[in-house]
């Protein structure tokens, strides 16, 4: 008698890799959980959730946002990683451990449940605070670089989004005053003053 072995089946998806590819055009690596591939469509700057909150609450409208566990992720221009290094050490946060970071080319974020789909219930799981909506292309509304005087945006038509260099300097600000407040408990501040 031969034994046959079925082959192997596909991950269960519950539809989140489609609505990102059919939806938004959004290339997905199969997870669980699903991947979105960075560096195509938009980059993602990630920074600590608390300096995200103080972020959107100061800028206002920037493209759509993620959380995932403890960090925020801000979905910005595709190339916009690559600048994240220049853009620091220009706006004089360059050496500054900030927990800021970019992904872009070759970069992975996990993928959150796409709206009016179910949640995942595990705590730390990725979800949309700001969704992408489907049927509008997403890259004129992301923050970029633009030229001086020109309007925000990569679609340089003046919209609501802030450019790339404001959001940077935001959120390296934010970024820095969580690591102070962070670091600065009564243990950690028991050095007395120096005035003398």
């Amino acid at each position: 008698m031969v034994f046959t072995v079925p082959p192997p089946r596909a991950p269960l998806d519950d539809g989140c890799a489609q609505w990102y590819e059919n939806e938004l055009g959004w290339a997905t690596v199969p997870g669980p959980p699903v991947q979105l591939v960075t560096g195509l469509r938009f980059d993602v700057l990630e920074l600590p959730a608390e300096a995200g909150v103080a972020v959107l609450r100061r800028i206002g409208p920037t493209g759509p946002v993620a959380r995932c566990g403890r960090r925020m992720r801000l979905l910005v221009a595709a190339g916009s990683a690559d600048e994240l290094p220049g853009l620091l050490d220009w706006l004089e946060w360059g050496g500054i451990a900030l927990g800021l970071t970019a992904a872009g080319v070759d970069g992975r974020m996990t993928a959150p449940a796409p709206p009016g789909l179910p949640r995942t219930s595990a705590q730390g799981a990725a979800v949309w605070l700001r969704p992408p909506k489907p049927g509008r292309e997403v890259e004129p509304t992301l923050p970029a670089l633009t030229p001086f005087g020109r309007g925000t945006g990569t679609g340089g038509s003046g919209g609501d989004t802030p450019d790339l260099v404001r959001l940077v300097d935001a959120a390296a600000t934010e970024c820095h005053r969580v690591r102070l407040l962070r670091g600065n408990t009564p243990r950690s501040n028991a050095q007395p003053l120096a005035f003398s």
